[in-house]
């Protein structure tokens, strides 16, 4: 069976996200690391809806953490493998450079790029094996066009994205796909804090985002049709240039 496995899926984006490929037909893994009664009513939704689901608690940014959890999963699904890999996971933790605390930036860089970096390196071994796979990176606008007050969630999106890239390259020769999707706006906790009317009257489609349309982009990505794609970073972002 095909597994799906989303970072970071317990509220927002990955929540939308493990919901919509359930739909699609993948057995999905529910990442969390703190939200256990959230991402536990991600796997309830799913199967409410007739889909699979189960609960992978892991911290992204730590290694020994990734590789303990992926190793039992494999163990305990000798037939399976992880198919579709969506690194959602991320924290924000914004300030003006100039003010900005070691931890503030290593926090968002850590979870940012050593969770894919950590997360990737196991999970892409066995979709080269079986020649085939899809792995979608969520970064953000902020990683595109750079944001005042985020230097460190900038950097560690944009890293992302050259890191998507790169590996594009490294396994396209085995079929598999990698793309970067760049959010702009988009409801979820992240944003919650923000002003809202403001955000409206810099969006040229005037509303924010829902985590269900990033979800469809990220499904369609993980498809078959999407097969010829790859290396790519595809904003949805109302308009926003």
């Amino acid at each position: 069976m095909e597994y799906a496995l989303i970072t970071g899926a317990s509220r927002g984006l990955g929540k939308a996200i493990a919901e919509r490929l359930a739909k699609e037909g993948y057995a999905v893994i529910v990442n969390y690391n703190n939200s256990e009664k959230a991402a536990r009513e991600t796997v309830e939704n799913i199967e409410a809806a007739g889909g699979k689901a189960e609960l992978m608690k892991l911290d992204v940014k730590e290694g020994s953490q990734v590789d303990a959890a992926i190793e039992a999963w494999e163990a305990a699904h000798p037939e399976d493998y992880i198919a579709v890999l969506v690194n959602n996971a991320g924290v924000r933790e914004d300030s003006l450079l100039v003010f900005m605390q070691d931890e503030q930036w290593d926090k968002v860089m850590e979870t940012t790029l050593g969770g894919f970096f950590y997360l990737t390196r196991r999970v892409v071994k066995n979709m080269m094996t079986h020649r085939n796979g899809r792995i979608v990176n969520i970064s953000s606008v902020s990683g595109l066009t750079g944001m005042q007050g985020q230097c460190n969630y900038a950097a560690a999106k944009a890293g992302l994205i050259g890191a998507s890239k790169a590996l594009a390259l490294e396994v396209a020769p085995r079929k598999v796909t990698v793309n970067v999707v760049a959010p702009g706006f988009i409801a979820t906790d992240m944003t919650s804090e923000l002003d809202q009317d403001m955000i409206k009257k810099t969006v040229p489609l005037g509303r924010i985002g829902k985590p269900e349309e990033v979800a469809a982009l990220v499904a369609f990505l993980a498809s078959k049709e999407a097969a010829y794609i790859t290396g790519q970073v595809i904003s949805i972002n109302g308009g926003v240039c």
